[in-house]
């Protein structure tokens, strides 16, 4: 039976809270049968659900008899009185009602089903009026995701308290495939469960908590809140680590719901061999939006491996420099008012290009606005969107603070020289606009698009943002960066003919215009503040012919052969422009037949154009298939401007589009499934000499009920020369999971890196997994030569349980 992790629909239960969320399962379970609420029925000649009146009792039994008010009745040996009313159901060897106040009594193997299907097993039930639970003996109910809940009594004491005595939870199978009864895996038991509505809380009187059966934690009181409170302030699960750096650490979770829309997160993180870390985070909704703000704060010196003595090796775990105030701070939020328009911002920033590393951070680098920044680099940003069905207009400003390294130190991480922010531009702003109109414009599509932009940079940086011809052949030490601006309009339109034969004709027309303000270029070369102006016009036709052919009993072939020509006014790349928004290029099937391959405006492609490429597709049994596809482009004319300088070579030139000889690099791309356990794909770029420029595949496969495992490959080699700014690399990863004996198994994961002939990242480990506990113990180990305590090793445990939540490190 496939697992489901899913909490029970219970109300309030949340997701980590500290061993109370287990137990609050167990309370909720009891307002099941405790404390039902359901408002009595007035009185009406209509029929319910089951097909009575509200008055009405339905009784199917051996022997039955009525002594005034008061229905009896009861079953011969192993069977069961059937009893109907109210929209519930009540089995039972032995059942009386009293159609005056409506209490119905039950007794022997009594099998209690309320009108939303939860259902209560007992050998003696009382109910009263309002169809609640009054007493009931040998109480147990089973929630629909498997959960189960018992207890020798359960009393309603008043109105707003409820008693469960010797109660038994777990969110685990109780019997097994053939029915036979069995252990759980986990299980809350506690002597006595009071559920107090007035206070809304669910209080607990000697509690043990046990594993296979076995109690491995004791609390003789603790409380939670009651599961009608959405949330509640309280302690969540403790996270633990360690790092040979900081040592063993703790982080403690604390929530404070300040409203029901507005929450902290106070999070100490208590180190052995460091100053503390304080963790906050702010949550608050609004009618129209959101915000979330969290930060840290230390006070401690830089550590990691350094070397102190300058003999050329670098000691380990060392505290060097002075102690300083450390932080961060990471912010969003978004807000979507009735109408076109919405807005939002993100702030992100932080002290050290390395606390996040240092400190073990969760999740620092988040997609939360309008544009994001890649891995290891923080962008803080405002914007405003308006949409409509026809028309989009997005304004936006952003700063960049990037903790990428630059150069990596031979000796140890703590010295890596890390990218400056200085060399990353500020945006402000960024304009982008399209507009549709409402109905078709000479039988096709008419889009128009614009575009502005303002970048300031405050240091020097050559390649590849400028062209090889303006960069300095000497020094570029004190050299101001370079500043641009652009305005750029655009016009595209576009119109589908399919012939009798199923030819499908595509003509278009494209025309730009752009308009540059660049300032700051290098002194050197005489070049001041400069305007510039540009435009192209191109006009086309898309060509592409499906053809479908049944092969076999179930199987089909589609190929799709595709062209593409276009003529367009020769491209007027000025050597003046900066290369902001164009520096890097993903040739494959999607972007191969644009008009405009680059992503950005700084770089455009001029002159005769043939694009050709084809994909098969083969089709069989049910949802079984492959794909490949290939093409490629060709132009009149070569195009050096797509050059750029290798880094650790200026003087030199290489081509990381693969679009500026006259035939672009091939593009291969393919996927398959030849089952439902296994899929596969991939994605090539390969130059004329038949070099791999670019690649990337995956393979994912499944076997039995739950062992998979999944293998990816990447690789760049579009760098020709090999250096220290050389950024080519080539990485496999593997992850994956197999069951060797029952629920027991191993897990492993890892990653490699070809290009320095290291596993950077791995862990093994020993994995038990059943319905509702998974558990995992294992090694790990990080070679990342980002972290400045060098390579980390030692014993992770990840624990997730059903209903109750997870933890791991």
């Amino acid at each position: 039976m496939q697992r489901d992790r899913r909490a029970p629909d219970l109300g309030a239960l949340r997701h980590r809270l500290l061993a109370g969320a287990a137990a609050l399962a167990l309370a909720s379970a009891g307002g099941v049968a405790l404390a039902q609420e359901a408002p009595v029925p007035a009185p009406s000649s209509a029929t319910g659900a089951d097909g009575l009146t509200p008055d009405g009792v339905y009784i199917e039994a051996d022997v039955a008899g009525r002594d005034g008010d008061v229905i009896s009745a009861e079953a011969a040996g192993a069977d069961r009185v059937l009893a109907r009313f109210r929209d519930v159901t009540l089995r039972a060897g032995a059942v009386s009602y009293d159609l005056g106040p409506g209490i119905a009594t039950a007794d022997r193997q009594v099998e209690f089903t309320d009108a939303e299907g939860n259902v209560v097993f007992a050998s003696h039930l009382e109910l009263d009026s309002d169809l609640r639970a009054g007493i009931a003996v040998d109480f147990a109910t089973r929630f629909r995701n498997g959960a189960s809940l018992m207890a020798a009594s359960a009393v309603r004491r008043s109105e707003n308290v409820n008693e469960l005595n010797y109660a038994l939870f777990t969110p685990c199978p109780i019997c097994d495939a053939e029915g036979n009864p069995r252990e759980p895996s986990i299980a809350i038991q506690a002597e006595k469960v009071v559920q107090d509505e007035a206070m809304r809380a669910i209080l607990y009187r000697n509690a043990v908590f046990r594993v296979g059966g076995v109690p491995v934690f004791y609390l003789p009181f603790f409380a939670h809140p009651d599961p009608t409170v959405q949330r509640a302030s309280g302690f969540l699960v403790p996270i633990p680590s360690y790092d040979e750096g900081r040592g063993l650490s703790l982080e403690v979770p604390y929530l404070r719901v300040a409203s029901p829309s507005e929450d902290w997160l106070i999070s100490p993180q208590f180190n052995t061999d460091v100053a503390p870390l304080l963790n906050l985070q702010w949550r608050r909704r609004f009618a129209d939006g959101m915000i979330v703000a969290r930060g840290g704060y230390t006070y401690e010196r830089s550590f990691g491996d350094f070397d102190l003595d300058n003999d050329g090796d670098a000691e380990s775990n060392v505290k060097f420099g002075d102690r300083t105030s450390r932080s961060y701070f990471l912010s969003h939020g978004r807000f979507d008012p009735d109408g076109p328009w919405r807005w939002g911002f993100t702030a992100e920033r932080v002290s050290d290009k390395t606390l996040f590393d240092r400190y073990d951070i969760r999740d620092p680098y988040q997609d939360n606005g309008l544009y994001y920044g890649d891995q290891r680099r923080l962008i803080s940003q405002l914007y405003a969107e308006r949409q409509t069905a026809r028309s989009y207009l997005s304004i936006a400003t952003f700063a960049l603070q990037s903790l990428r390294v630059a150069r990596f130190d031979p000796v140890t991480p703590a010295l890596n020289e890390f990218e400056a922010d200085g060399a990353l531009p500020v945006v402000a702003p960024l304009v982008e606009a399209r507009w549709e109109p409402d109905g078709p414009v000479l039988g096709g599509r008419l889009r128009l698009r614009g575009s502005a932009v303002s970048l300031y940079r405050g240091d020097y940086v050559g390649g590849p943002v400028l062209r090889p011809s303006i960069i300095p052949a000497g020094s570029t030490l004190g050299l101001p960066g370079v500043d641009s601006r652009r305005v750029s309009g655009q016009a595209e339109w576009r119109r589908t003919l399919i012939s009798p034969l199923g030819v499908r004709w595509e003509p278009f027309i494209d025309v730009r215009a752009d308009l540059y303000s660049v300032a700051d270029l290098p002194p050197l070369l005489g070049l001041e503040e400069e305007a510039i102006s540009r435009g192209r016009a191109t006009t086309g036709l898309d060509i592409s012919y499906p053809l479908f052919r049944r092969v076999g009993p179930g199987a089909d072939l589609i190929l799709e052969p595709a062209a593409q020509l276009s003529a367009s006014t020769s491209s007027d790349l000025d050597p003046r422009i900066p290369i902001e928004d164009s520096q890097t290029l993903e040739l494959d099937e999607s972007s191969l037949f644009r008009t405009d391959r680059f992503p950005g405006y700084d770089l455009y492609e001029g002159g005769l154009r043939l694009t050709v490429g084809g994909r098969a597709t083969l089709r069989w049994d049910e949802g079984r298939q492959a794909s490949l596809f290939i093409g490629r482009s060709y132009r009149a004319d070569e195009e050096p401007a797509f050059l750029t300088p290798v880094p650790d070579a200026p003087g030199q030139l290489y081509d990381p589009s693969g679009l500026a000889a006259q035939s672009s690099d091939w593009v291969v791309q393919g996927s398959f499934s030849p089952s439902d356990r296994i899929r596969g794909w991939g994605h090539a770029t390969i130059d004329a000499s038949g070099e791999i420029r670019r690649a990337e595949a995956a393979l994912d496969g499944r076997w039995g009920r739950r062992n998979l495992a999944t293998v990816s490959y990447i690789v760049d080699r579009s760098n020709p020369l090999a250096g220290p700014l050389n950024r080519n690399y080539e990485f496999v990863q593997l992850s994956g999971q197999q069951f060797v004996y029952g629920n027991w198994g191993v897990a492993v994961s890892g990653i490699a890196d070809l290009e320095r002939d290291i596993i950077t990242r791995s862990e093994v480990g020993l994995l038990f997994d059943d319905d509702c506990f998974r558990f995992e113990i294992g090694y790990r180990r990080d070679n990342t030569r980002v972290r400045p305590t060098g390579p980390s090793e030692g014993v992770y445990v990840r624990l997730n349980l059903a209903t109750f939540g997870g933890t791991g490190y």
